[in-house]
């Protein structure tokens, strides 16, 4: 599920977005920079100031990822099912892993989701012939100016 191509990306992307469901049944849309791949078919990341994901997971564990890079405007969106663990081997071995990233702020829990779907996501510009680099550049021009 989780491929080579899928496994780079995510490490060149820090910045992605849980999408959950309130017990109300809103939509809850987070900011994540921990999501990484942990194995073929699951992705982790850590609860550092997520207390709204978190109880929207215990209530519903569906929950949707999307990562783009604002540059190609290409990315991933991943589905699957959230599990929060605060203490045993898969939370002290995530901690590990994120300190070795040098990530320091106090990890609450760790989210591990088993994912179940995994697409891809690109820009409209893509179906007017553009190709990355050429995407790219014009939005290296927008945002730098």
């Amino acid at each position: 599920m989780l491929d080579s191509d899928a496994r780079e990306f995510l490490l060149k992307q820090r910045l992605g977005y849980v999408a959950t469901v309130s017990e109300d049944g809103t939509p809850n849309l987070s900011p994540k920079g921990t999501i990484f791949v942990w194995d073929d078919n699951h992705l982790v990341f850590a609860n550092i100031r997520s207390p709204q994901t978190v109880k929207n997971i215990a209530s519903n564990p569906s929950v949707e990822i999307n990562v783009v890079d604002p540059i190609s405007r290409r990315g991933y969106r991943f589905r699957g099912t959230a599990q929060v663990t605060d203490r045993g081997d898969v939370y002290e071995k995530a901690v590990c892993f994120y300190r070795n990233l040098g990530i320091q702020s106090r990890i609450i829990q760790v989210v591990m989701i088993r994912v179940t779907y995994k697409g891809m996501v690109t820009s409209p510009l893509y179906d007017t012939g553009l190709d990355s680099e050429q995407i790219s550049a014009i939005w290296r021009r927008r945002l730098l100016g």
